[in-house]
């Protein structure tokens, strides 16, 4: 097999190329979009430059505190994504349902991911630890991130059928169920849309970064097909824990809608 091809900082420059083509489109087009596209690549660029670094220092120290803490660090921004990402307001209770979905989720999953499929050792290694992390965060994130918009919207605009299911005696579960299962399905369909394509009509990102390092295409693989399944638990669960805890912030304690849910 070929050696790695390095890239120097030349051959990544050429790459820019694309942004320029994007500008120059949108100014054709008279998008006023080229701050936020220069914007968006400069701070890309700056941040991954910072990560590549650190990422550099945590596999050489192997630290098991520096481990967890980036740890912390990676829950604590997805959990104020998610609150950011919200166009609805989000209530107290809401908010906290949302931090323990992601942190008891994605725990789960990085565990077991981790203890049982990759068997790591020692379980700290940031080699794995840090990268299989962030992409069961990262997804978690999204698909939580859909849940709660459509959980919110839905408890909204259709607060006068479960109003009306609960005067004819329905109990606030059975009230909220189709909205509950609606928000579900639509936080999971695009990491399930994602699986239906993959390795006919395109490589993923893993996949295709492990090929290009050296890495057999039969290990890429089966790492790419086990982090995929690791996506999909993890943002079934920690979807699944919201949505389930999410629709009772809407209720009182006597099975009330809220007037309001703050």
């Amino acid at each position: 097999m070929n050696g790695i091809i390095d890239l120097g900082i030349y051959q990544v420059a050429f790459a820019y190329v694309f942004i320029i083509i994007l500008i120059m489109i949108l100014r054709a087009k008279g998008i006023p979009r080229e701050k936020e596209v220069l914007i968006s690549s400069i701070r890309m660029t700056l941040q991954l430059i910072l990560v590549g670094y650190v990422l550099v220092y945590l596999f050489e120290t192997m630290n098991p505190f520096l481990t967890v803490l980036v740890l912390i660090i990676m829950q604590t921004f997805a959990i104020y994504n998610i609150r950011q990402r919200t166009k609805n307001p989000l209530g107290k209770d809401l908010k906290r349902i949302v931090a323990v979905s992601m942190i008891s989720g994605t725990l789960v999953s990085i565990l077991f991911f981790l203890f049982v499929v990759v068997q790591i050792s020692p379980w700290y290694d940031p080699q794995y630890v840090i990268p299989i992390a962030g992409m069961l965060i990262g997804n978690s994130m999204t698909g939580v991130s859909l849940g709660v918009s459509r959980l919110t919207d839905g408890m909204r605009e259709q607060k006068s059928l479960v109003e009306g299911a609960l005067m004819l005696g329905a109990t606030p579960k059975k009230a909220a169920k189709e909205i509950v299962d609606q928000a579900f399905d639509a936080a999971i369909l695009p990491t399930v849309n994602s699986m239906v394509g993959m390795g006919i009509v395109f490589l993923p990102g893993m996949m295709t970064g492990q090929i290009l390092s050296g890495v057999s295409p039969i290990t890429a693989i089966a790492y790419q097909i086990a982090i995929m399944l690791g996506i999909l638990g993890s943002v079934s669960l920690t979807v699944i824990l919201f949505v389930q805890l999410g629709y009772k912030s809407f209720f009182n304690d006597r099975d009330q809608l809220k007037t309001d849910e703050s």
